[in-house]
């Protein structure tokens, strides 16, 4: 269950070879190579006809909203031994199956995959949740096809529970209890 009484959220938090900051509309040209890709993009929300740079926006606005309604948000996810902007992952606040979720999200520029750089980042903010009893279990939503982030949940320690519908689509919830 989400504790929502104790909202709590910063950026800077640091891994092994990562660190974390809020993203700002700065982020939105080298956040927009992210939906040059069709396989980074396959299980993302579909945009329509529009712009690279336009989807960068919609989607880096949209973190910017959660930041302001105290929803958490994903974060730019930076390499320390470049400064370089490699992804984005974070806490989101959804709704699954009418019960309020913690959810640990995540994505990042295909040419960064490979690298353990997801389950990294994601166990920081799993990490982070745990510490500030934010919640008394952290999820993963997860397509049902979407095997690559499968297999960061698992590494995270994240179980599947059933298949349900959420959005309109079919996905895993993993979960992990603290």
């Amino acid at each position: 269950m989400l504790n929502k009484d104790t909202y709590y959220y910063i950026d800077g938090l640091q891994s092994e070879r990562l660190y974390t900051r809020f993203l700002t509309l700065e982020d939105i040209s080298q956040w927009s190579a992210f939906f040059d890709s069709k396989i980074a993009t396959e299980f993302t929300k579909d945009f329509g006809p529009i712009t690279s740079e336009e989807k960068g926006k919609i989607w880096i606005e949209k973190q910017l909203n959660r930041y302001a309604e105290n929803r958490y948000g994903l974060q730019a996810i930076i390499l320390k031994s470049n400064g370089k902007l490699i992804g984005q992952c974070g806490l989101l606040h959804q709704i699954v199956n009418g019960k309020d979720e913690l959810e640990v999200g995540y994505h990042f520029l295909p040419e960064y995959w490979g690298n353990s750089y997801a389950p990294e980042a994601a166990k920081t903010f799993m990490e982070f949740a745990k510490t500030h009893n934010l919640s008394d279990s952290i999820t993963s939503l997860i397509a049902i096809n979407n095997l690559r982030s499968q297999r960061v949940a698992e590494k995270n320690g994240l179980q599947r529970e059933p298949q349900t519908t959420w959005m309109d689509k079919e996905i895993y919830v993993y979960r992990k209890a603290f």
